[in-house]
């Protein structure tokens, strides 16, 4: 039973993190950090200072680690009082039963090996693990629990203009548009790239549409940009 209930956890706490990740993304993190974030979070290990700083300042960022923290704390206590009595040693004697009693905590530490190295596997190098985190997207998206549509200011440069990324939701009005009937370029907003998935789209084309979900990477009037993507502001 403490073995079923440790994979059972071990999944869970996967899912969990992997869940984290995709709202970090949906924020305007790069999917790496995002899910080095996520597992810093829910273990509580790994932050640096700067990294840090990206997580405090944004308030959408702070509900997340938030969440991952308290999930992290429950799912770390219940992986290690699983694991201790799934390995603890039984009680021996001199009969085969209690020879089986005393070699059972190591094949159940083989399992427990096996079953990391297998959810680890299934989440990072399998193509049923990318759909599944395909889906927890789009879940993400629709519970909100990342927030509204987001933008993050790159690099800067002379004059208020420069490079900043946003994450198109599907409530953004650019979502279904082509780039060229977009307006963009006429409110003096370039599109430099459009990351969606796995795919990058660098200098994209002008029927290259938008989608919920893309990484969107402009270059223009800063001012101009938040009041262009800004939730709840209005387009100049």
């Amino acid at each position: 039973m403490n073995l079923f209930l440790f994979v059972f956890a071990l999944v869970v706490s996967f899912i969990v993190v992997r869940i984290g990740a995709i709202a970090f993304q949906l924020t305007g993190m790069d999917w790496p950090l995002a899910k080095f974030q996520a597992l810093s979070c829910f273990s509580g290990t790994g932050f640096t200072t700067r990294e840090a700083e990206n997580i405090t300042r944004d308030p959408r960022r702070r509900r997340i680690a938030s969440l991952l923290m308290i999930l992290g704390n429950a799912g770390l206590v219940t992986l290690i009082a699983t694991f201790a009595n799934t390995i603890r040693p039984r009680e021996l004697s001199f009969s085969f039963a209690g020879l089986f009693r005393g070699l059972l905590p190591w094949a159940n530490l083989l399992i427990v090996i096996l079953a990391v190295f297998l959810t680890y596997r299934f989440f990072t190098h399998s193509r049923a693990g990318a759909h599944l985190t395909e889906f927890l997207r789009k879940r993400v998206m629709k519970s909100g629990l990342s927030g509204p549509v987001t933008l993050e200011e790159l690099t800067v440069a002379t004059g208020g203009y420069g490079v900043v990324r946003v994450s198109l939701r599907d409530s953004n009005p650019l979502v279904g548009q082509a780039l060229a009937d977009s307006g963009l370029r006429a409110r003096d907003i370039t599109v430099l790239a459009v990351q969606r998935g796995a795919e990058t789209f660098a200098n994209p084309a002008p029927e290259t549409r938008f989608a919920a979900g893309d990484e969107v990477l402009c270059f223009g009037n800063l001012d101009r940009m938040r009041r262009e993507f800004e939730p709840g502001s209005s387009p100049a």
